[in-house]
């Protein structure tokens, strides 16, 4: 019976719980908005520029920006290696260039994919992407900088990489890097034009 009477007073303070919480003065606040994708990656406070010493860069775009610039340099340094399998044919315009001492286009590159990624993920008005379109982009008859169109062979192995360079600078939790991977996954259709 004392049992009983212990598991009674139990359920009474967890109903009178549940009763208190639904009852309180908060059931017309609104609920948070969630966070975008550029918030969780450190959003629109400014911190130092790593490569521009003195300038300001909003910690969600040097987010993306670190990303993308190991991504790119996992990519080439595979290349070199020769063990990037189909990718080297896709990026060998702008290898080319490397190889021959201008990195140009590998900043412009960086440039147009970090504005990319921060302005359609919730960077705001101070992220704009004024680049190609997605198809553009990725047809070696509209753009110069693509040697060959991917197939999903070729794309599964570029967000592999993408994981990897998020790792690397310190984006570790699964559902954060889960979301990365969305957003990769919803360009898979233009991308892969093969």
């Amino acid at each position: 019976m004392k049992h009983l009477s212990k598991l009674s007073l139990f359920a009474l303070l967890l109903i009178s719980g549940f009763a208190y919480v639904s009852c309180s003065d908060d059931d017309d606040a609104t609920p948070p908005a969630e966070l975008t994708l550029y918030q969780k990656l450190g959003g629109f406070s400014k911190v130092s520029d790593p490569n521009n010493p003195g300038q300001m860069i909003e910690q969600g775009r040097l987010s993306y920006r670190s990303v993308v610039d190991s991504t790119i340099t996992l990519i080439v340094a595979d290349i070199v290696a020769g063990s990037q399998g189909n990718l080297g044919a896709h990026f060998a315009p702008i290898v080319g260039e490397v190889s021959g001492g201008n990195t140009t286009n590998v900043a412009v590159l960086s440039k147009n994919l970090t504005d990319f990624f921060s302005a359609n993920t919730g960077g705001g008005a101070t992220n704009t992407y004024s680049g190609l379109g997605m198809v553009a982009a990725h047809d070696p008859a509209q753009n110069p900088r693509m040697g060959v169109k991917a197939n999903n062979a070729d794309y599964d192995k570029f967000i592999g990489y993408v994981g990897a360079a998020a790792g690397l600078n310190g984006v570790t939790d699964s559902a954060l890097i889960g979301e990365v991977v969305e957003v990769l996954e919803s360009l898979r259709a233009p991308i892969v034009q093969q």
